[in-house]
């Protein structure tokens, strides 16, 4: 039967819940902090990282050992120092195995220890073997010497490195992620040839600015080689704060037609990329693409083959629009935020890192001087009592054979200390019989060199920096390799619009004199011979591509904007345009135009004034339109005409009097909106009362022919014959001879 036992009131301690709660979550958040989540600046190991290398050593998994289970890893490390599950720890001893996701591996692995298209396709732990890799030697060949703290695993029964003795800043060489309470890190790799580099100037140039030390680092070092495509300002501002982010774009080139992706950026898979490429391919995003192909094998780890419709293919602008729309393009955070040296986290940038990880190493190397020297002191002081056993053999043996208390016999004998008189009685008659006086002075001799060369280096700041410096070379020359990521400043990746995923047929845009349109395929056709309504007519046409945009002006100066292929079929009448649009009340569409964004087009009213403006400009994907030409009182719209060659092109105007005028197209202004400079000169006054109006505009190139139409009657004008309109802009300009003063319009015949 359960016993009910009480506790006196008295010895109940009563907390209220949200101080419990939040203490308790406090101890949680510390734990995940500084026990499971962040990297220490010392050796940039997780504790879970640390105690999987650590283990390894114990078990003897150095490089140059056979390999070992690595089940019988796991479960030394669980066992003895990370109680936490098997599968989180393999883990990470796969990811610290896998050359695509660790810079400078620290396990070597046997087996299936996953790929880059799929890095957690790994073996189960049974079936995979490990040891060491020669990378490891930078955390561990210091280990034994005194250099770093101990302290005892989850249970007491055993001691484990509260840091490992790292020769090189791990840190930034393999960097790593992880996410705490609260916090990040997310620190990239780099390399260890110009991290050493830096590390080395710092050391002779203390006060280094972040602009000396970028002259060595030159960016993260990715293990895959894809590019990184951030600016070099942009990358010092990521130093300087130790936030922000990378941008990693894959390497290709391009071989008869076809796009070959070389390497892809870090973390990213081929596999993703293809199905990425081949969803596009079969939404018909990706026209200029027929073909998509993996060729990758063990000498070309990536090799993936997009195969264009043609050799006319813009390669650069299919590159860019698969780089904004998969992961051939990827973006990494950074945040530097590491484990101090006095064990808090903190986000540092890359001068403070640096600095804190040469404290670090130059406590290590004293730590490590001085536990050598202490080593030497104590066996001179041996030598030095087995040297007087030697001079002294006979007694010695006496002594052994013939006293009660030996040890403290010889001490009082020979003055010897407890240390020397023990480290005499523990010799055999053999080794006591082959002392040698020149072996123990030789001995002598080679310690005392050592003891006075560690003193020189521990009593003296330069000497310890200069040989800090070296064992950093030696690692440098040992270790170190290429540089694997090229640094390149890109443009910005683009997706293709929708437009400009059109095929680019030819199209001929025809608008009604009732505002009714429609599109024709090709420029062959005829408008005025197309088919009306009743009480309706021909009023405007252009040719284009299907994959521009057309642009319409109204009667009050508004422009809108519709993508050609939205435009009804020439076969029928057309629909019409204030279906598609909403102009203000009453409003006619006077003016049309198509091209490419960058496409020049001459706007102008009757009243003689214009300027030109670009189709870009005039865009709006509002069906309300947007304002573009403004208006003089009484004045109207003129058709919109493109233009060709701003900087060698000619305007000619010519008004309802029969006055023309030719002057270069330069001297209009180029504007976004608003009423531009005078053409012809007209008063204002006969404009609002339609006495007197432009009637028709044109561009015309130096060796072009004019047309003018005159009812019935044309006359074809060459640049000779209208040389003699030439004037000024803003000009009344001279008389048309008798006949074409009614001027219907002006035509431009290409020559």
């Amino acid at each position: 039967m359960n016993q009910h036992i009480e506790i006196p009131p008295d010895e109940i301690e009563r907390i209220p819940l949200h101080a419990y709660t939040r203490q308790a979550y406090l101890n949680y958040s510390m734990y995940v902090i500084n026990d499971r989540a962040l990297p220490s600046l010392g050796d940039g190991l997780k504790p879970v990282q640390r105690r999987i290398v650590y283990a390894m050593s114990e078990l003897g998994l150095k490089a140059a050992s056979k390999h070992k289970k690595s089940a019988r890893t796991i479960g030394d490390v669980i066992g003895k120092f990370h109680p936490h599950g098997d599968s989180a720890c393999y883990e990470a001893m796969v990811h610290m195995a896998q050359p695509f996701n660790y810079r400078y591996p620290l396990v070597d692995g046997q087996g299936n220890w996953g790929s880059q298209d799929d890095p957690k396709s790994f073996a189960a732990m049974r079936y995979t073997e490990s040891r060491l890799h020669n990378y490891a030697e930078v955390l561990l060949s210091e280990l034994g010497q005194g250099t770093v703290d101990w302290k005892p695993n989850f249970d007491g029964a055993l001691q484990e490195p509260e840091i490992l003795p790292a020769r090189l800043p791990n840190v930034l060489l393999n960097g790593g992620s992880g996410i705490a309470v609260g916090m990040a890190t997310d620190i990239p790799p780099h390399n260890l040839g110009e991290v050493a580099d830096a590390c080395i100037h710092l050391l002779d140039h203390p006060d280094a600015d972040l602009k000396q030390l970028c002259e060595f680092i030159q960016g993260p070092d990715f293990p895959t080689g894809a590019e990184l495509v951030n600016s070099r300002n942009e990358i010092l501002d990521i130093y300087r704060s130790g936030r922000g982010a990378l941008k990693a774009r894959a390497c290709c080139r391009y071989e008869s037609g076809e796009i070959v992706i070389t390497a892809l950026p870090f973390q990213v898979s081929g596999t993703r990329v293809l199905e990425q490429i081949a969803a596009q391919m079969q939404k018909k995003k990706l026209p200029m693409v027929v073909d998509l192909r993996d060729e990758s094998d063990h000498e070309n780890p990536t090799r993936i083959v997009v195969v264009l419709k043609s050799n006319r293919v813009d390669k650069e602008g299919v590159m860019s629009h698969l780089f904004a729309t998969t992961d051939l393009e990827k973006q990494y955070r950074v945040n530097f935020n590491v484990i101090g040296n006095n064990l808090r986290p903190q986000v540092k940038d890359l001068g403070t890192l640096l600095r804190e990880w040469l404290d670090f190493r130059k406590l290590t190397v004293r730590r490590r001087l001085q536990f050598r020297l202490e080593r030497i002191l104590s066996r001179l002081h041996i030598l030095d009592g087995l040297l007087i056993a030697y001079l002294n053999i006979d007694e010695v043996i006496r002594i052994v054979r013939e006293e009660d208390a030996p040890k403290q016999e010889l001490m009082a004998r020979f003055e010897l200390s407890d240390k020397q008189a023990e480290a005499i009685l523990e010799l055999r008659l053999k080794q006591l019989a082959k002392l040698e006086e020149i072996r123990i002075k030789s001995e002598q001799q080679e310690l005392g060199e050592e003891r006075d060369r560690l003193e020189k280096l521990l009593n003296s700041k330069a000497r310890l920096t200069a040989f800090i410096k070296k064992e950093i070379r030696e690692d440098k020359e040992k270790f170190g390799d290429e540089r694997r990521t090229p640094i390149m400043q890109r443009q910005e990746a683009r997706a293709f619009s929708e437009i400009e995923l059109l095929p680019t047929e030819p199209v001929t845009i025809v608008l009604s004199e009732r505002g009714w349109i429609r599109a024709a395929r090709g420029h062959d056709i005829d408008p005025a011979g197309l088919q009306y309504k009743s009480g309706d007519g021909f009023k405007l046409a252009v040719r284009g591509k299907s994959n521009q945009a057309a642009v319409f002006l109204d009667s009050t100066g508004r422009a809108y904007t519709l993508p050609a292929h939205t435009l009804p079929s020439a076969r029928g009448q057309g629909e019409p345009l204030s279906g598609k649009l909403n102009p203000p009340s009453g409003a006619t569409f006077d003016g049309l135009a198509i091209g490419d964004l960058g496409q020049e087009v001459l706007l102008a009213s009757d009243a003689g004034y214009g300027f030109v403006s670009r189709i870009e400009d005039l865009m709006s994907k509002n069906r309300n339109g947007k304002a573009a030409l403004r208006l003089p009182p009484g004045a109207r719209v003129l058709p919109a005409v493109n233009v060709d060659d701003y900087n060698d092109q000619f305007i000619v105007s010519a008004t309802n009097e029969g006055r023309m005028l030719v002057f270069a197209l330069s001297e209009l202004p180029r504007m976004a909106r608003g009423k531009g400079n005078r053409i012809i000169g007209i008063p204002s006054a006969r404009v609002r009362e339609r006495q007197e109006y432009v009637a028709s505009v044109t561009v015309l190139s130096p060796k072009d022919i004019l047309v003018i139409h005159a009812g019935a009657r044309y006359r074809k004008m060459k640049p000779d014959d209208f040389a003699a309109y030439l004037g000024d802009r803003g000009r009344r300009g001279l008389k048309l001879p008798r006949g074409f003063q009614n001027v219907d319009r002006l035509e431009r015949i290409s020559r």
